[in-house]
């Protein structure tokens, strides 16, 4: 089993030194990854419903700091050696793909090959609205736009052209330090977990309520795309408790097929966060 930080980009740890402090602390304690949040920008009062939370609402202020995924995990890259590069999730239907390729294949050849592009289709209407990118039809353009950054990842001359992406010979460089940066689905609805299966190599459903049936969606679509469903990494949120009840969570995760949990911070003051990471690390991370 992986273990990652959820949430690593927020509070406490949005600024230079507190991005360090996580960065460090989540190597040093035995994670394997740090996931970023994303919002380009949050309409103040905003009506959409938060999928996430049975408040509707974002459990967090509008107004808050929160740095952009790619650059905040530029800066933590820069002071660790081996931590994952995780988005968790960046909307990608409202990022122009060229450029986003460029950018991410420049922090993964960087880094040495640790960066994981988590992406969502994004359910913030308000913020679609905003930054003049249609609402309907994201989860085409989700699709479109990966499938764009895949060809442009090879480093060769790539041509691609549908309903939202037009390129011909176009060369983008340079290449991921593996050829290419895997793409990991958000999202607990069952389009999702089809879309996760259909072309995703991994799916990252957040919580994990209702996971086994997202999980069979998943495995069944994979199988129907001719797809090995073992292949596509499954992450999800919990098990952050300490002790005898954290383990038991982990192991009925595994056994549901699970290959990565991410913990929320367990602690927002960047000064704590060794002691609670070790502690972790210690009493669940040890045992597996």
């Amino acid at each position: 089993m992986k273990f990652g930080i959820a949430f690593a980009n927020i509070a406490g740890f949005a600024g230079p030194a507190g991005a360090v402090a996580m960065g460090r602390a989540a190597e040093a304690s035995g994670f394997e990854s740090v996931w970023t949040v994303e919002h380009v920008l949050i309409p103040a009062g905003y009506e959409s419903t938060y999928p996430y939370d049975a408040s509707g609402r974002m459990p967090a202020p509008d107004h808050m700091d929160l740095p952009d995924p790619i650059v905040w995990l530029t800066w933590v890259a820069a002071h660790t050696t081996t931590l994952r590069l995780a988005t968790g999730v960046l909307v990608l239907p409202q990022r122009n793909p060229a450029v986003l390729a460029k950018e991410v294949a420049t922090l993964d050849s960087l880094s040495g090959g640790r960066v994981i592009l988590g992406v969502g289709a994004g359910w913030l209407r308000e913020e679609f609205d905003a930054l003049s990118v249609p609402f309907d039809g994201r989860g085409r353009r989700l699709e479109s736009y990966a499938a764009a950054m895949r060809g442009l990842w090879s480093g060769a001359e790539t041509d691609y052209d549908d309903d939202f992406v037009h390129f011909s010979r176009a060369v983008s460089r340079p290449n991921p330090a593996a050829g290419s940066v895997p793409i990991h689905i958000g999202g607990h609805s069952d389009i999702s977990a089809r879309r996760a299966g259909r072309m995703g190599d991994g799916y990252f459903p957040g919580d994990h309520s209702d996971l086994p049936r997202l999980l069979e969606l998943l495995r069944r679509s994979a199988d129907e795309a001719g797809r090995d469903p073992a292949s596509i990494e499954v992450t999800v949120t919990g098990a952050s408790t300490l002790g005898s009840e954290g383990v038991a969570e982990v192991e009925r995760l595994a056994e549901l097929g699970v290959d990565r949990i991410v913990i929320p911070p367990l602690t927002f003051d960047p000064a704590g966060l060794d002691e609670a990471l070790g502690a972790y690390a210690d009493r669940v991370i040890a045992r597996f």
